[in-house]
This record gives C-alpha cells, sequence and structure tokens, in this order.
C-alpha cells in the first residue's frame, strides 16, 4: 500500500446557526478529521430520527430503552408527523433545532437517509448511527445507495457506524441504540469486556448470554454494512479506553487488512483479542455477503493475520462466551503444564484427554511431591496427574493437594480443579479453600463442575472469588487452551504480564 502524503489545511466549522463546532483538516483528496469516537459512546445530546411511539418502530423501542436505563444525555425526536414523543418535543427536521447536535441516530426508510445526512451535514453534526437497512446488503441497488451516503459523509466529515446495523452499547454513560427491549434481552451489568460485531444478531444473543452468566461489560458496538467506522479504528479506540480489558469480535470481513493487523498487535500487546471469524467456506462467504454486504475473503490469509496479530482465535458461540469470561478472570499460563485435581475419576480422565487432542502437557506429579501426600492421604486416592481423590474426598483433601501440588511447588503451570458436589462429604467450604489455594499459588485456576441446581450455587460461589467454572471437560479445557495461547504471545513478545 503506497504512503499517502497529503498538505493538510486547517478550516473553522460552524453549523447552520453559525454556532462554532470545531476544526477540521482538510486534504487534497479527502477530509482528515482529528477527533475520537467519543461521541458515539457518551453523546451530550442525541437526535433520534424518525421517531414515534408506535411499538411496531423500532425508534420507539431505542428511545424508550434509554429512558429506563437512565442516559443523562439530551433526547431530541425528530418526525415532522408529531409534536411531541414520549414527552419530548419533536421537531419536524434537524434544521429546526437551534441547539447543538451530538450524534444522530437515523432509522427511516433508506431512501431518505441521504437527505437527512445533507440536513446534518448543513447543521454541522458530525456523528451518526445509521439503524436503517437496505443497503449493500441487498445487492447492486443498495450498494449503489450506501456509496451515495458514503459520498456525502467523506465530503462533508460526517463520521457513521452502520448502515443496517443496531449501534451501540455503553454501559457507562447508559447510551444504548439497541431497538429491543430489556424485558426481553438482559441488559449486562457493567464490565471491563467490549464486543465488536458485524452482526446484530450475534451482538445481541452474546449480551444476553454474558449477562446470565454475570459477566459485565463496558461497551457492545455493532457496525453492521461498515460504511465508514469498522473494527480497525474501534480497536484503536478501545486500547486506550480505561473500561475495556479485554476485546471479543465477531468478524465477517475486514475493513482494512493493514491497518487492521497493526491497530490489534498495538492493542494485543495490553490487553486480550478474541476473534470469531465466519464466512470461512464458499456457502459462509455468501451469506456473509447477503448478511452486511461483506466481501469475507480466504481464511487462511484471516488466520495467519490473527496469529501475527496476538489475536486468539475461537470457533463456536460457547468458545467465544468461555474465552471472553476465562480472559476476564483469569492471568495468562507462562507455561504448559496443567495439574489436574478431581474426586471423580472419569471425569479426570475425560478432561486428560481434553488436554492431550488440544496440546496441554497433562505432566506425571513429581515423586516427592507423591510422597509427601502419600502421608496426608489414604491409599486409594491416586496421586499421578490427575490427582484422583474419588468419591471419598473432603473439602480439606483439595486444601491438601492444592498446597502441596500447587502452592509450595513450581513444577505446574496452572490448574484445572473439578469439585463435584453431589457426594455429602462436600460442602459449600471447598469455594473458599480453593480459592484461596489459586490466590496463594497465584497461578491460574479453572474449575470443572457438572450437576444440576445445587451445583449451579456453587459455580456462582466460585465465579463471585474471580474463579471461572465450565461444565464440561471440553470446554473447561478449551478455557484453559486459550490461557496458554495468550501466554505464549506475551512470552514471545517479551511482554510484562
Amino acid at each position: 500500500m503506497a504512503c499517502l502524503c497529503v498538505e493538510l489545511i486547517q478550516v473553522t466549522v460552524f453549523n447552520c446557526r453559525g454556532l462554532f463546532l470545531e476544526k477540521v483538516f482538510w486534504g487534497a483528496n479527502s477530509t482528515f478529521r482529528i477527533m475520537t469516537l467519543e461521541k458515539f459512546f457518551n453523546p451530550k445530546s442525541v437526535a433520534v430520527i424518525g421517531a414515534t411511539e408506535n411499538p411496531q418502530n423500532i425508534t420507539s423501542a431505542i428511545i424508550k430503552n434509554l429512558i429506563e436505563t437512565g442516559f443523562k444525555g439530551r433526547l431530541v425526536p425528530v418526525n415532522p408527523k408529531y409534536k411531541e414523543v414520549f414527552g419530548f418535543m419533536c421537531y419536524s427536521s434537524l434544521l429546526d433545532i437551534k441547539e447543538q447536535i451530538d450524534l444522530t441516530v437515523i432509522a427511516i426508510p433508506s431512501n431518505l437517509v441521504p437527505e437527512a445526512l445533507s440536513q446534518q451535514a448543513t447543521c454541522g453534526i458530525k456523528n451518526s448511527i445509521i439503524v436503517s437497512g437496505g443497503f449493500g446488503e441487498l445487492g447492486d441497488k443498495g450498494m449503489a445507495l450506501e456509496e451515495k451516503i458514503k459520498s456525502i459523509c467523506r465530503k462533508e466529515g460526517i463520521r457513521v457506524i452502520g448502515p443496517n446495523c443496531i449501534g451501540v452499547l455503553d454501559n457507562y454513560s447508559n447510551f444504548s441504540t439497541s431497538f429491543l427491549p430489556w424485558t426481553r434481552v438482559k441488559r449486562p451489568i457493567k464490565g471491563y469486556l467490549s464486543i465488536l460485531s458485524q452482526s446484530g444478531s450475534y451482538a445481541i444473543s452474546v449480551i444476553d448470554m454474558l449477562a446470565q452468566e454475570g459477566i459485565g461489560i463496558s461497551k457492545i458496538v455493532n457496525y453492521g454494512n461498515r460504511a465508514d467506522v469498522g473494527e480497525s479504528e474501534l480497536i484503536e479506540y478501545l486500547t486506550d479506553d480505561k473500561s475495556t480489558h479485554v476485546i471479543g469480535i465477531y468478524m465477517e470481513s475486514v475493513d482494512d487488512g493493514r491497518r487492521f493487523i497493526n491497530a490489534a498487535s498495538h492493542c494485543s500487546r495490553s490487553k486480550p483479542m478474541i476473534v470469531l471469524k465466519v464466512g470461512k467456506g464458499d456457502s459462509g462467504i455468501d451469506a456473509a455477503r447477503s448478511h452486511t454486504g461483506a466481501i469475507a475473503g480466504k481464511y487462511e490469509i484471516y488466520k495467519a493475520a490473527f496469529k501475527k496479530s496476538g489475536i486468539v482465535e475461537v470457533s463456536g458461540f460457547e468458545e467465544f462466551t468461555d474465552a471472553c469470561k476465562v480472559l476476564l478472570m483469569q492471568k495468562p499460563v507462562r507455561g504448559n503444564k496443567i495439574l489436574i485435581i478431581t474426586n471423580g475419576g472419569g471425569v479426570g480422565v475425560a478432561v486428560s484427554d481434553m488436554c492431550g487432542v488440544n496440546g496441554l502437557d497433562v505432566a506425571r506429579t513429581p515423586s516427592s511431591v507423591k510422597e509427601a501426600l502419600s502421608k496426608r492421604f489414604s491409599k486409594y486416592y491416586i496421586l499421578n496427574n490427575p490427582i484422583d481423590l474419588t468419591g471419598s474426598a473432603v473439602d480439606e483433601d483439595y486444601d491438601v493437594a492444592m498446597k502441596s501440588v500447587l502452592v509450595d511447588n513450581d513444577f505446574f503451570d496452572a490448574a484445572i480443579v473439578i469439585p463435584l458436589m453431589p457426594p455429602q462429604t462436600m460442602t459449600e467450604r471447598v469455594v473458599e479453600i480453593i480459592s484461596q489455594r489459586a490466590i496463594e499459588s497465584g497461578k491460574p485456576v479453572v474449575i470443572c463442575t457438572i450437576g444440576g441446581e445445587y451445583t449451579r450455587k456453587i459455580k456462582v460461589m466460585f465465579e463471585e472469588n474471580g474463579i471461572p467454572v465450565f461444565p464440561s471437560p471440553e470446554r473447561c479445557v478449551k478455557a484453559m487452551c486459550v490461557l496458554v495461547e495468550r501466554g505464549k504471545f506475551i512470552q514471545n513478545r517479551g511482554i510484562l504480564s
């Protein structure tokens, strides 16, 4: 890619009422703006174009959600059909609004969007989320319309998320453009995970799932057809976002390959990144094109880019959510030797098998450690790795095993602990014991425990202590693999964790 060098000229911009907006920089071939994406996440005033109280219209849900979530900015409905919407004065057009607007949310028929953007340009409004569909995802006619809005935005210096998208959720500013009611999609708690997604349905599914798991969200962005703002620029923004510690991406295609690799490589040095790439085969590529107009490209190129950038790639919805959870709750693994402690031999074998299949080293317990344990445990306990405490195990057995093998010995790098709860000898105190020994060891620990209502109660208790729990050997081991892969990247790059 050739280096683009242009002379920049500073221009002062005023809105349609003569009010100062900002300084922008004009180049020979395109407009360059010195700005952040902050107004997409924390706008002080939002104009909803197409606003109505009609429950069949998505703007109704957008406005109601903003009211219910406690958005502190000013809401300005725009629709020539109404004088008032949800108690707010409704304007016939953007040109009638006297106050400065930070952001527009456009949800009107696609053929009307260019005119709305032209009005926006006249008023000097520089950010827009276009929820409306009917663009590149519909083929040539829609693509021509999408090119028209791109042209307007390039000429006028308007930044756009969308079209054909849900937009954003910022859990800290309480700003959201979601048009799905919170009564049907549980709003997640505040946290440190940010999600970027080309797919709106995937973003909403992730929100719902993570909320059920109790995993906190910082930001979610669904950018749909990606006429302007895409994952590369959003990664650059989130790299410096203090409320984002982990980034997860659902990807059909990439906006700018070189910029993406540079942004991701920089971000990965300080924040783990996870990607679920879809559109790998011919049928998936065709589906992506009809979904968001994306041209997915050769999967092998993406795979190489992810590896180069330090991004952890996962397969499927469960792996995606599990990877987000484990990276939020545990630090990367420095090596590859995994200890397994269980009171159920069969599950221990299954976990051991899965570790082998996925390249994790279930190394044998050192003889010196086995000898020390044999003095404390019943002769029926199996002290090779996996350490099988059998169905006779009590809470204190986990205490002895973890202290001897994980805390007082550096042979193992991480542990998968399997406290099956049905035996009456096991109590809730095991949660405190395992959690405390995990902290003392300074090594990553994940829990695999399988069962019903009582086991789910134990799961919540573990995760309140910062220890992630997974309901099957497969998911538990895959989560551990994510920590190992992240650890390899950190060590290969010489990054201090």
